[in-house]
């Protein structure tokens, strides 16, 4: 079961890396630069791999140009800071788990890897299309037809375990990996200080999982919700 894992360094795919590692052959971890605000993610993500002993491939696609951009995460537009969304909010980068599975699928044929872990979430997420199950089970019909294995009868399984988790449930798992809610970043729009910004929708969720979980979230926020 030679195994990748797609890491952003979050909160979901950090436990999702060593809930593999914990059952499979875990290969690698791969990452994305896509130019995000919060970059600082991918430190996490690296910081994931050296734990597991496994190597890092961050792939920059910040040379594509134009194609990632359009989002509050990438460009100058202010990220809402008032409350989770309705709707697919302005976060939302276009086609981006498309690119990174499609790119990752190609690494994966490269390498005899067949099976492909994502950490997207359809519960407590904050309404991006590339999130949800039927694009998850889209693309694996997709590897299937697209790649030389797939038509060859050795197919790909595109692995999204924690699609139906709440974020509650992650925060319980991750704890019961024994890892230290620090090992993650969530949050998409830094302080200058660097601190984790504690209004954005990612670290609302962050936030409200943990309450709900009745865990303790040591990350350092800029402002709380309850301070706006």
């Amino acid at each position: 079961m030679k195994t990748i894992v797609i890491c952003s360094g979050g909160l979901d795919s950090v436990s999702l890396a060593h809930m593999v590692a914990a059952e499979r052959e875990l290969l690698r971890l791969v990452s994305f630069d896509y130019g995000q605000r919060h970059r600082k993610e991918l430190d996490f993500a690296a910081a994931c791999a050296r734990r597991l002993g496994v190597p890092h491939d961050l792939i920059d696609l910040r040379g594509i140009g134009a194609a990632l951009t359009g989002s509050a995460l990438t460009d100058d537009i202010d990220v809402p800071k008032t409350g989770v969304e309705e709707g697919i909010p302005v976060t939302y980068v276009p086609a981006r788990n498309l690119v990174f599975l499609s790119l990752t699928l190609a690494w994966a044929e490269a390498i005899g890897a067949h099976d492909i872990f994502i950490g997207v979430n359809a519960l407590d997420y904050s309404g991006y299309p590339d999130c949800r199950p039927d694009f998850i089970a889209s693309f694996q019909e997709t590897a299937r037809l697209a790649t030389r294995d797939g038509v060859e009868g050795r197919p790909f399984t595109i692995h999204a375990p924690l699609q139906h988790w709440g974020k509650a449930r992650i925060a319980s798992e991750a704890q019961r990996l024994g890892l230290d809610p620090a090992m993650s970043w969530s949050c998409y729009d830094p302080a200058e200080d660097g601190r984790a910004c504690g209004l954005c929708d990612s670290c609302r969720l962050r936030q409200k999982g943990f309450e709900e979980a009745g865990l303790v979230d040591p990350t350092p926020y800029a402002a709380l919700p309850d301070e706006a």
